[in-house]
């Protein structure tokens, strides 16, 4: 933590096609190396085969379903006792 003052915090802007900031942020995550035009591309292709595989579905709408299924519903704290973390 600097002692100056608060350093503030990066907005993440939405992607360029969706629009979404969440979409963005998974860009984010699977970008390697700087390469976030390859990320992008792997991205759209993949919501463009939800896309024809499902036409009737929102592709955008797919991918936060999929996310809300891979989070976590509990989080495990852990817990001192007797000098030991369990």
């Amino acid at each position: 933590m600097p002692r100056r003052r608060e350093v503030p915090k990066r907005e993440i802007l939405p992607d360029p096609k969706f629009g979404n900031v969440e979409l963005s942020k998974f860009m984010n995550v699977i970008m390697e190396g700087g390469k976030k035009a390859v990320a992008e591309r792997i991205i759209y292709g993949a919501l463009e085969l939800i896309e024809k595989k499902h036409p009737d579905k929102d592709p955008l709408e797919a991918f936060t379903v999929a996310i809300n299924n891979v989070k976590p519903m509990v989080e495990v704290k852990s817990r001192r006792v007797g000098g030991a973390n369990y």
